[in-house]
């Protein structure tokens, strides 16, 4: 008998605009006009096994969370969602936490385009450089159940701030508005409301600058990462 063990290796990475878990959306769909790419590896850079996918609009992605440089060799039974205001402790199995024994996530992702050994998507809740270990495609009959009932994630978060991007931003107007998309669904750590703050992440490989007082965010810059 197998002890179940299986080894599993990337089969493509992501590429997008976020560089950091910071100002990544909490879900998938969330920011539906970010736009990244599957870049197979040399390995699975096989035309034929994407035959039949544009036959589909969106995809499963399995992948892993390959930023978790906190975790700390030990799994903890329960997590603080950012969804409870990171105040209320529920179990690791009612959340997707990254924090968790076996660091994977699923995201779905819609299809813009086949290119190649490339799938362009948009949507997707992963920082630039993501493994992806699998992906599936979604299928509406099986994968859509509009009875579910999701317990403290029942509804989709409202727009959480009104968001000022000076005009002067060197940004064409898809990625203003995927811009705009991500820094409405507030960034920032539950925990931090400080109108004197001023927060940065990468995006689009510089470094977006913004500071939040009341329910109105502003960019204060954007330009090349302090290093």
């Amino acid at each position: 008998m197998g002890d179940g063990m299986i080894t599993i290796e990337p089969v493509a990475f992501y590429r997008g605009s976020l560089g950091s878990k910071f100002g990544i959306p909490r879900q998938s769909s969330l920011a539906g006009s970010l736009r990244g790419r599957i870049v197979f590896t040399d390995k699975y850079k096989v035309r034929e096994a994407l035959r039949g996918l544009e036959g589909f609009s969106h995809i499963w992605l399995i992948w892993g969370f390959s930023a978790n440089k906190e975790a700390k060799g030990e799994w903890q039974p329960t997590v603080r969602p950012p969804r409870l205001g990171g105040n209320t402790a529920v179990g690791v199995w009612a959340t997707r936490s990254p924090y968790r024994p076996n660091p994977i996530g699923l995201s779905c992702v819609e299809i813009e385009e086949i290119s190649g050994c490339e799938i362009l998507v948009r949507g997707a809740d992963l920082m630039d450089g993501t493994p992806i270990y699998d992906i599936k495609p979604y299928i509406r009959y099986a994968d859509s159940r509009p009875d579910a009932v999701s317990g403290f994630a029942s509804d989709a978060p409202e727009t959480a701030l009104d968001v000022v991007i000076p005009e002067d931003l060197p940004l064409d107007p898809e990625q203003r508005k995927a811009l705009e998309e991500v820094l409405s669904l507030d960034p920032r750590p539950a925990y931090q409301d400080s109108p004197d703050r001023e927060y940065a992440f990468p995006f689009e490989g510089k470094d977006v600058r913004f500071k939040v007082v009341g329910k109105v965010l502003t960019v204060t810059g954007y330009g090349t990462p302090k290093g």
